[in-house]
């Protein structure tokens, strides 16, 4: 007796068919149900609350800010002031603005975040780096540029002071100059 959906063959081949075909049938079952299991405990994580706050806290207004002011004013930072103790490193000239290479680091404790803002971007803010005294401020990333700006990098320390440092980066078109 042949199970459905598997090839019909006569003795020793059939024993062998159907027990592939049904520890296949397990497999899939199985994983179904891991994910499933999965979905159902990630949900009643959410709705008791024991999710992570840091998945949960995202500030909307100012990844959508239009202009620097606009982003350090929706993270709740007053003007920001050049420090030589905050770091920018990127590219000068950089060949491809769909992946550019951008980095911030501070040598003062006590930062609590670090921003990367491009200024002529359509969203300003670009990434945001909430750091503890067990992380190193220092972070990495790679942004979108549509064209040449001024991209900065804002340190936010626990006293509420906001520092900074800005660096131009020219962005070529498709890599010929301009």
């Amino acid at each position: 007796m042949a199970l459905p959906g598997t090839p019909q063959a006569d003795g020793p081949l059939s024993v062998l068919i159907a027990t592939t075909y049904r520890k296949e049938n397990i497999m899939i079952q199985t994983r179904r149900k891991t994910i499933q299991h999965s979905a159902v405990v990630a949900g009643l994580l959410a709705a008791s609350g024991l999710f992570p706050q840091y998945a949960l806290a995202f500030n909307a207004k100012a990844f959508e800010a239009k202009s620097v002011a606009d982003a350090l004013k929706a993270i709740g930072v007053g003007a920001p002031v050049e420090s030589k103790e905050v770091s920018i490193t990127g590219p000068d000239i950089a060949e491809n603005g769909a992946v550019v290479p951008l980095g911030a680091s501070t040598t003062l404790a006590g930062a609590k975040q670090l921003l990367l803002l491009v200024e002529k971007n359509p969203n300003t803010l670009v990434a945001l780096f909430t750091l503890t005294d067990s992380v190193d401020s220092n972070v990495t990333t790679r942004a979108k540029m549509g064209q040449s700006s001024d991209v900065y990098a804002v340190a936010i320390m626990g006293d509420g002071r906001a520092l900074f440092a800005k660096k131009e980066v020219k962005v070529t078109l498709g890599g010929c100059g301009g």
